[in-house]
Formats: C-alpha cells, structure tokens, sequence
C-alpha cells in the first residue's frame, strides 16, 4: 500500500507530479479544521504553506504522520515541540525564496525613494505632477542592512552594486565574513544615526520582536527610509506611524505585518508607505523552489533516509556527501549491536576511523542511536525521537573520532557495556566497486568477517566442532528457509566460534531456539536489515 502525502495547500504542479509518482496524494483545504482532522487520520505525510495550523491536535489525529512539511521559509504555524515529541520530522524549504525576498525588499527600497507608487496613481486619476514627486538617488547612500542571514547578505550583495555604502547590525556574524562581503559591521544605535535607508532582515523571535520601536526611531537619521520584507513585527507599527508623521521617516516600504492578513492600518493612510501584502516569496520560481524541496525531503523521510533539511533534528543541516552514504551503515550497525547484546547498553560508542573524518561525522552517531532502539521499542523511531529514547532509558551515545590509520578506508565500530558486565562491538565498512557502494559487516566482538549487511541475518556463537554446519542447514531447510550467504570465524580449533547467516526470509524466536539448541549454542541472534522489513 502506497503512503499517503496529504497537501493542505495550493503546491507547485512540479512538486505535486515528483509525490504522485511514488506516492497516494490527497487533498484537503487545510484552513477547514474538521476537514484537516478527518483527513490526516490516513496520512502519511502532511504538506502546508502559511494558512494551515499544525497543532497537537493535528498531530495526535495523524498517528501514521511520519513528516510535516512546510512549503515554505517560516514555521510560525506548526508546532515543532509537539511534533518533536512524537517523533514527527519537520521540515521547510530554507533557502526556496531566499532570492525573491532579497529582491522584494530591494524593489520595495527602489519604490520608496522614487516615489513609484504614488506617482502611478496620480498619473492614472489623470494627473500629471512632475513636481510633487522628486525623489532621490541610491547611489552614495549609507544603506543599514539590520540581519546579515542568507537573504540579509543577497539583499547587501544587490545593493553593492548600486554604489552605496553598507553597514550592517548582525551580533551573530564575525566582522572578517562581513568584511568579505564588502559590509561594516556596527552597533544598531550606530546603523540608525548613520543609515540614508535601513532594510530588515532577521526571523521573528522574542528577542527580535519589536526591535525597531519607540526608542530606536528616535535615533534615526532624519529622512530616512525604511524597508520590511523580513517579518511582521520586527518594526513597532504605532512607532513607525509616528515617525512618518513626524518626518524623522521619509517613506517605508512594508510586505510584512505584526497581524495578518491584514486590510486596515494607520500606515495605510500615508501617500509615502508601500504596502504589499506578504509577496517576498511570491514569485514562480520561488513556489517551483519550495514545493520541490519539501517534495524531495517528504520522499526522503518516507524512504527512511536522513532529511537535511528537517528542523527538529540533532546534527541536523548538510551532510557531506563523503559522509552520507555511511547513515545507512552506521544505523545498521546499531541494528546489530542490539541484537548480538540481546537488550539496550548501558553506554555505548561509535567510533568513526579513517579517511572520512576529515569531514563532519556527527551524524553518524544519530544514525546509529536510531538503529539501536529499532528493535527495543513499539513506536517508529526516526532521526528526530532516538536521541529522546536514549535519554529515557539513561544510554549515553557517545562519538569517537579517531585519525589512527585502520584496514579500511572508513570503519566505523558500535561498542557497548550492558548491566551485566558484558562488553559488545560490532564493525563495519563501506565498500565501493565503480558505482556500486556495498555495506559490510567486518566483525562481531573479536572475530572477523567479511559479509554484506543486508538482508535477513542470523548470529550463533558455540564449540567448534564437526556437523554444526549440516544441521543448521537441514533445520533451515525443513522449515523452508534458503540460506544466501553464510560465514564462520573462530579464534582456535575447537574453540569457541560465531557462525553468521544471511537467510532469504524471516525467522521467527522459536526456530531460533531451535537452531541454538541443535547446535549446543546459548542462543541465537537475529536482526533484520531489510529496508523497511521487506
């Protein structure tokens, strides 16, 4: 049966045609409250823009909901701890409108100081006024660029080319990256008293909320113009009017709203106020862009696959692409370690060798806490509640990275105390022959191996000896089960050794037992590392 990816809101066709293909798509208006409870009960995948409220209440009625998708930059309408806590991936589309929000503000600057707007209005009520409507130049102006983020830093970008003067108030930039971008760096008191036009760029938080008020536009450079295509908020709006009353504001440009929608303002009745109604992202490119991120990161979540751009995960962001291959070993890894150990560890490592940590690997130890508590637990666990499942059950995961040289190229070892004092490590590898990249399993505690993690595999320690082989075969076989690949490590003949299968289906407990008690073993492991069981 195929997920269902349920759409609340108008979706580029693009990103609807790249769901369709895999996936059953369903609709529903997600501004009816009724309509959206009834319907999430099936799905899947929840996708939204900006009108859709995804509460608790949204998330308690979607119990397959395994990703929440927001086609879009802001996630002011859904609640991320609430989905968090059910293990719920949240993702948005960070960098979708990046370009159309840099270039609205820039057209809302250009608009102001030119008078744009008004003029167009007098000119089509049939009045032509040359006079009333002198404007003024850009070039050689100090432009203020209050959030240098990624739309902060596009927005300076544009403007450098106009030849002005920039300056920036952003605590959380170095003053050399700054510099490469041609910007100085200031305090916001300094970016008020020197700016010929201030443009906004920072996320609504409690801390940026009202930043710009009564006492800020007090310090401003008298004339000034202002632009918002940040947020609502960000600017006190009761402040700002009264600025423009006054004429310590020359103009402002605003596509953002403390409220929205909104249609009455006393900013509304000044002739040098733009006003749009939140257009940043409103651009083709900048729905094809967000629609087809969220898109690809709903079928990266519904595959299982660690999502980049998912909000709501530890070691979250970009994962090198050196380095992402290596999540499905190292979850595997973990998938083994639980199994051999027969329970949850006390503590656990993951300790990563080799060539690849030259990069970032602290996603790995993600990885592997997922797979560890796959099997121990009833719920689905995810990237987003393996590190909460590990708090509760007090198991500290540890990263190990380590440049000592290794016989392989990458290794990464799953090693772990359990209460009763035993010590478990599982090994793997990643090999790579042309385009085929192939996940190995190198050992088990102190035995080596060489055999592909995948499929159906089965562990037996026990006494060396003649015949173990053949009734392990025969007991298979009577119950219909195909043995694909098999291997045996030992340290001495006679001693003690690990036989590892790989089967073609599933074994249950009893035919476990069975086996192990044929063979004289304590007792067999079996861990299925099929992709979804299947």
């Amino acid at each position: 049966m195929a997920a269902v990816v349920l759409i609340a809101e108008e979706l580029a066709p693009s990103a609807v045609s790249v769901l369709a293909h895999d996936y059953d798509v369903r609709a529903v208006d997600g501004a009816d409250r009724d309509a959206l409870l009834a319907a999430v009960g099936e799905a899947d995948a929840l996708i939204v823009r900006s009108a859709t409220t995804v509460d608790a209440g949204v998330l308690a009625a979607g119990p397959r909901l395994r990703v929440v998708a927001r086609a879009g930059v802001g996630l002011d309408n859904v609640d991320v701890a609430a989905a968090t806590a059910r293990g719920v991936l949240v993702v948005n589309a960070p960098t979708s409108n990046i370009v159309s929000a840099a270039e609205q503000a820039i057209a809302l600057l250009l608009t102001v100081a030119r008078h744009t707007v008004t003029a167009s209005t007098a000119l089509k009520a049939g009045r032509w006024e040359r006079s009333r409507f002198t404007g003024v130049e850009v070039q050689g102006k100090t432009v203020g660029v209050v959030g240098l983020g990624r739309i902060g830093v596009l927005f300076a970008q544009r403007m450098a080319a106009f030849g002005t003067r920039l300056i920036a108030y952003d605590p959380y930039i170095q003053p050399a990256r700054a510099a490469q971008l041609g910007v100085r760096l200031v305090g916001l008191d300094e970016l008020l008293r020197e700016s010929d036009f201030i443009s906004v760029h920072l996320p609504r938080t409690p801390e940026t909320m009202g930043l710009i008020g009564e006492k800020e536009l007090a310090k401003i450079k008298f004339g000034v113009r202002i632009v918002n295509a940040a947020r609502g908020g960000l600017i006190d709006e009761t402040a700002l009017a009264a600025a423009l009353r006054d004429g310590r504001v020359a103009g402002a440009g605003l596509d953002v709203f403390t409220t929205e929608p909104l249609t009455s303002s006393p900013l509304f009745g000044f002739e040098n106020v733009v006003v749009t109604p939140h257009l940043g992202a409103s651009t083709a490119e900048a729905q094809d862009k967000a629609g087809l991120s969220v898109a690809r990161s709903v079928k990266l979540a519904l595959d299982g696959e660690f999502v980049p751009d998912a909000v709501n995960v530890q070691a979250g962001g970009v994962v090198d692409e050196d380095v992402r291959p290596l999540l499905s070993l190292a979850e595997k890894l973990g998938k083994v370690f639980t199994a051999v150990a027969g329970g949850v560890a006390a503590s656990v490592s993951v300790e990563v060798r080799g060539e690849i940590v030259t990069h970032d690997v602290a996603v790995l130890r993600l990885a592997a806490t997922k797979g560890l508590f796959t099997s121990v637990v009833d719920e689905r666990v995810t990237y987003v509640n393996a590190p909460q499942l590990a708090a509760d059950r007090g198991v500290e995961v540890e990263l190990i990275v380590s440049e000592e040289p290794c016989e392989h190229q990458n290794l990464v070892t799953v090693r772990g105390a359990l209460p009763d004092g035993r010590r478990v490590s599982v090994a793997g590898t990643l090999t790579v022959t042309g385009v085929r990249e192939t996940a190995k399993l190198t050992g088990v505690d102190d035995f080596d191996l060489d055999l592909n993690a995948d499929g159906v595999l089965l562990f037996f320690r026990y006494s060396d000896r003649p015949g173990v082989v053949g009734a392990i075969g025969t007991i298979l076989g009577e119950a219909d089960v195909n043995i694909a690949a098999m291997q045996v490590a030992r340290r001495t003949a006679g001693g003690e050794a690990l036989m590892t299968l790989t089967v073609d289906s599933s074994v249950d407990a009893e035919l476990l037992s069975t086996v192990a008690a044929a063979i004289g073993s304590a007792r067999g492991h079996v861990v299925d590392l099929r992709i979804n069981g299947s």
